[in-house]
């Protein structure tokens, strides 16, 4: 749902916004964020809450990745390792339900979608006021 949710925003041609979209997070991605004051993640959960949740993270006390992938708190922990940049970062969980590789959502994800949206396009402009 990330990517998604990048295209609809690239719609929206918001001054100050800053939109990249991955597969997967990986060390390469803290340069990029690191040019930013604040960021959103955003991603499809089976863990999340109906619709969607919503929070603050902080830096990872220790950096961690795999491969191919690095969680959030490791990427803006590595911002703060190696450029000395600060952030506000967030993150934003849409509930998803089926996982297997498909075109479009379920109508239950596309609802959750809808309103994660409408929530993160206020709150993006809330932040750059």
């Amino acid at each position: 749902m990330g990517p998604a949710i990048i295209d609809r925003l690239e719609l929206e041609n918001i001054q100050g916004l800053v939109l990249d979209s991955n597969y997967q997070m990986n060390i390469e991605d803290a340069y990029n964020i690191s040019q930013c004051n604040t960021v959103i993640f955003v991603d499809a959960s089976i863990d999340a809450e109906e619709p969607f949740s919503f929070y603050k993270i902080k830096p990872a006390s220790e950096i961690t990745f795999t491969t191919h992938t690095m969680a959030p708190e490791s990427v803006i922990a590595l911002c703060k390792d190696l450029y000395d940049k600060d952030m506000e970062a967030y993150v934003m969980a849409i509930k998803g339900y089926e996982w297997e590789f498909t075109e479009g959502l379920t109508p239950g994800a596309a609802d959750n979608f809808n309103k994660a949206y409408s929530f993160l396009l206020n709150k993006i402009e809330d932040l750059l006021k």
